[in-house]
């Protein structure tokens, strides 16, 4: 980044088009028709919000990473402090029981009781709750965030809520006409801000409040169990909060500046800023993000699997990858499927080769200095995924050794030592070719005239010099498809790799066979016109 006085680089970022820069203006508007944060927590409040009745998914990730972005924008324009908050409404009851989990029928006796108060399946933590905290601290730990936790329960229990919750008893009845309706009749009827958790059963009760006395913090209800009217406080965890309400009171006690939510809670933030207000608070800034569609462009959905998770994401791409699909235009819903990581991973180091030769404006607009809070790493990456990718397909690679063959072989000073992110790279290629290129591999036989331009196109390649550059061998495909009469020109290459490469897209194929190597190219060339590639089950090694 080129040498600017630190004025000289904020007033740049503020004439950055880049959307956390964006945000972080609207939010700076937002705070400063405020007054600005001021006295003993001046600091700007960024929260992300997570329910523990699950593992964390890679929408939990998008909103971290996307809600860190903009984080580090109002830094870079204010120089003022930041707190990010990544709460977990662990004092939910737990309504059913996950189907991914051990011991089934032991969190079946616990339906009902607080998340923190249901015995942990899996036997490590002291709560099923805990054991969820600890995966999704681990989670974000793994990436680097730099966040605060906090624990519902532990805000609730330790007094940390009471005010806010005699706030909202106090405005019980303005809250309770904003809520009713939005509800349906049945609903209108149980309806409650305050849920209890019933001293006798422990848990959390989803019943009408009879009576509420705001002047010594009660409120009244009858155990459903027992029938009896039931007088109990609304401190120290003896209740929670239905969850917009719960969400509003959470703004109103931390102080959040900013939280994003998913386009599907749109309503929600628009009811729960009502109730900020109405308590007497300023909403959060932020924004609502499109959601997730999978490849036939449908709404991407938990229960019928339908999606990506980042496990799988992470065994065929890099986390950079990730955060990229991440940044990129979040309030346009995006397809989400595997064929995307090696796009987003080509796009990632595109990004970063290009940084180095920005001017500061234009880095500032790259997506890889917001992925790396500004400090993006240099590294050379001889040769694109998608190569690699189809390297792999071709020479069916079972192991990385086969692939760092060809690579050593076009880049001889390259090895995995030398070059760790190619390396990483290398080991993704195989992978995702035994998984997901493998398994649906099927040349296609080329007709009685393709197979002629095949063994022209050898011929050609073979009076080719050894070290012939990419350019050159690309002038060589070109003029074998014109000199064919393909038009388009895209048919030919359509024909190259569905026999060749055995798919229905492919590389660029001067890099391709500079990469393979022309001798191997030229005896691939006459498999394929020979018909013995198509000849191969999915799969099946040469």
């Amino acid at each position: 980044m080129e040498t600017m006085s630190s004025s000289a680089f904020v007033d740049l970022a503020n004439h950055a088009k880049a959307w956390p820069f964006a945000e972080a203006k609207l939010l700076i508007e937002r705070l400063e028709k405020m007054g600005g944060k001021t006295g003993q927590n001046p600091e700007v409040i960024f929260e992300t919000g997570y329910g523990p009745s699950g593992l964390p998914h890679i929408g939990t990730f998008g909103e971290v990473v996307r809600t860190s972005m903009v984080r580090h924008a109002y830094q870079i324009l204010t120089g003022k402090p930041t707190r990010l908050i990544c709460f977990s409404d662990d004092m939910d009851g737990l309504r059913k029981v996950p189907d991914n989990v051990p011991n089934r029928d032991l969190l079946a006796e616990h339906l009902g009781k607080p998340l923190t108060q249901v015995p942990d399946p899996f036997g490590t933590h002291a709560s099923f709750g805990a054991h969820n905290n600890a995966r999704l601290c681990a989670f974000l730990d793994s990436f680097g965030f730099e966040y605060e936790f906090f624990s519902a329960t532990e805000c609730y229990q330790s007094g940390r809520f009471d005010a806010a919750l005699q706030t909202i008893l106090e405005n019980y009845d303005s809250i309770m006409k904003v809520m009713l309706p939005t509800l349906g009749e049945e609903r209108q009827a149980t309806y409650s801000p305050f849920l209890p958790v019933c001293p006798r059963t422990g848990e959390v009760l989803q019943v009408p409040i009879t009576e509420t006395d705001p002047a010594k913090g009660l409120i009244r209800y009858v155990d459903p169990g027992t029938g009896e009217t039931v007088t109990t406080g609304i401190d120290g965890g003896k209740v929670k909060l239905q969850w917009k309400c719960d969400w509003a009171m959470r703004w109103y006690a931390l102080g959040v500046d900013y939280e994003m939510s998913g386009k599907d809670l749109s309503e929600s933030v628009k009811l729960s800023s009502k109730i900020t207000t109405i308590m007497g608070g300023t909403p959060p800034a932020g924004f609502s993000y499109e959601l997730f569609l999978d490849q036939n462009g449908e709404k991407i959905s938990k229960s019928r699997g339908n999606g990506l998770s980042v496990e799988e994401w992470l065994t065929y791409g890099t986390a950079e990858s990730l955060a990229l699909f991440m940044y990129n235009q979040p309030k346009r819903a995006k397809r989400l499927y595997f064929d995307v990581v090696p796009k987003m991973v080509d796009d990632y180091f595109s990004h970063q080769s290009a940084f180095r030769d920005q001017d500061t404006a234009a880095q500032i607009e790259n997506p890889v200095w917001h992925i790396h809070q500004g400090q993006p790493p240099q590294v050379d990456m001889p040769v694109s995924f998608s190569l690699l990718l189809n390297l792999a397909g071709v020479c069916q690679a079972e192991t990385a050794d086969v692939i760092w063959g060809y690579l050593v072989q076009y880049a001889p000073n390259v090895s995995p030592s030398s070059h760790p992110e190619l390396a990483r790279l290398v080991d993704y290629a195989v992978t995702y070719y035994q998984d997901r290129v493998r398994p649906t591999k099927q040349y296609r036989k080329p007709t009685e005239a393709e197979a002629g331009y095949l063994r022209q196109l050898a011929e050609q390649l073979a009076k080719l010099p050894d070290d012939a550059a990419a350019e050159d061998i690309q002038s060589a495909v070109f003029s074998i498809g014109k000199e064919a009469g393909y038009e388009p020109l895209r048919q030919w290459f359509s024909c190259l790799y569905e026999v060749l490469l055995g798919q229905q897209e492919g590389p660029r194929m001067g890099s391709f066979i500079r990469l393979y190597g022309l001798t191997a190219m030229q005896d691939l060339l006459h498999q394929a016109a020979d018909g013995k590639l198509a000849t191969q089950t999915a799969g099946e090694t040469r």
